[in-house]
C-alpha cells in the first residue's frame, strides 16, 4: 500500500506542475492579445498619420508648382 500511495503523490505533484504550467501559458497568451490589441491601435494611427502626410505633400507639390 505505501508503494501505491507513494506513486499517486508523484503523480498528484506531477499535476500540480502542469496546472502550474498551464496557468503560466494562459497568462502569457492573455499578454500577447493584450499587446497585440494595442499594437494594432498604433498601426492604424501610424497609417493615418501617414495618408495626412501624403495630403500635405500633394498640396505642397501643388503649391509649389503654382508659383513656378
Amino acid at each position: 500500500m505505501a508503494v501505491i500511495d507513494d506513486v499517486i503523490m508523484e503523480l498528484g505533484k506531477i499535476g500540480l506542475w502542469i496546472q502550474a504550467v498551464g496557468l503560466i501559458v494562459i497568462l502569457w497568451i492573455i499578454f500577447q492579445a493584450i499587446t497585440m490589441y494595442y499594437n494594432r491601435k498604433r498601426r492604424m494611427l501610424l497609417r493615418d498619420i501617414n495618408s495626412r502626410l501624403e495630403r500635405i505633400e500633394m498640396k505642397l507639390d501643388k503649391f509649389g508648382k503654382k508659383r513656378n
